[in-house]
């Protein structure tokens, strides 16, 4: 079973920093290559070229969804950690 197919409950610590990590990394790399459609799209429409910008922002999106779970799921935790250590009402 891979990463992403875990909830982001299940994973360890260390576990939910490095997938999240590795995927912030994949969506830069997403998004370099989508940009780089859009201009020879700017330059040069045609059909192909449309299609793999439709297929590349479906892989961006879904990409976004696994994201902002991992950091919804580390904040969380942070919150958590900040309430079990006092959070400070001192």
């Amino acid at each position: 079973m891979s990463v992403e197919e875990v909830e982001p409950g299940d994973l360890s610590d260390d576990e939910l920093e490095s997938s999240l990590e590795a995927l912030e990394a994949e969506e830069v790399e997403l998004s370099n290559r989508r940009r780089k459609i859009h201009d020879r799209l700017a330059s040069f429409p045609n059909e192909v070229t449309q299609q793999q910008e439709h297929d590349l922002s479906a892989r961006r999106r879904a990409l976004h969804v696994r994201i902002d779970a991992l950091r919804a799921e580390r904040s969380r935790r942070r919150e958590e950690h900040a309430s079990d250590d006092g959070g400070g009402d001192d």
